[in-house]
């Protein structure tokens, strides 16, 4: 079958085209791109992706304009439907915003910038985007965030922890993240929120120093779930 995905652009994104290059070279069907002002998502999508950036240059808190935009009542509509999502940096931060995940995305611990390759932990793959990798497993994704430091309320990560919803963890807390959390899915497993850059760790001879082709496998299992299907 023919895999459609989408990629969303809002103003101040800067990591769409990396992110459709990624789920190109994995589905070999180009990605539809869609802009923030449209009301409506291409018909028929298995797909949907919201990139890194800094959406509307992160006024207000990251992610909280991009949330109101047009589009974003369409991606609410897909996911109650089950079209599996993926939230990336940015991406994460409109997911909570849009209240499509739990928590948010505070500043982080040390209230600087952070920019380098980091050990996580998979916690769980019972969903389409982790199915293929091993419990326990660790592996190596680039992060670049400011507002990375993950946050909920004890209840909610206590929830979060007893339904397995919790998809990645850091080895290595680069952000100050409540429990070391890197990324959190929806009850469905459909929706994923994840700080850290999976597609800038796609092929090891372009990003040897990022972590190498790690999170190539997250498109990957996401891909095959669904042609699966």
């Amino acid at each position: 079958m023919a895999f459609r995905a989408a990629v969303i652009t809002f103003p101040g994104s800067n990591c769409d085209r990396d992110m459709a290059v990624a789920i190109e070279a994995v589905s070999g069907q180009p990605a539809l791109r869609v802009w923030h002002g449209d009301a409506d998502l291409p018909d028929n999508l298995d797909f949907i992706a919201l990139p890194g950036g800094f959406s509307y240059g992160d006024y207000l808190r990251s992610g909280a304009m991009a949330a109101k935009s047009p589009i974003l009542r369409a991606v609410v509509e897909a996911a109650g439907r089950g079209v599996p999502v993926l939230g990336v940096c940015n991406g994460f931060q409109v997911l909570t915003e849009s209240g499509l995940l739990p928590g948010a995305l505070m500043r982080n611990a040390g209230q600087t910038f952070v920019c380098r390759t980091v050990d996580l932990e998979v916690a769980n793959t019972s969903s389409p985007f982790t199915a293929g990798f091993v419990q326990g497993e660790h592996i190596r994704i680039p992060v670049a965030h400011h507002d990375g430091n993950y946050f909920a309320d004890q209840a909610t990560l206590d929830a979060l922890e007893g339904e397995g919803r919790v998809a990645f963890r850091y080895a290595d807390n680069p952000n100050g993240s409540q429990r070391d959390i890197a990324g959190v899915l929806s009850a469905n497993g459909r929706v994923l929120g994840m700080m850290p850059h999976p597609e800038r760790a796609m092929e090891p001879a372009a990003h040897p120093s990022l972590g190498g082709a790690d999170g190539r496998k997250l498109f990957e299992n996401v891909v095959g779930a669904l042609v699966a299907a």
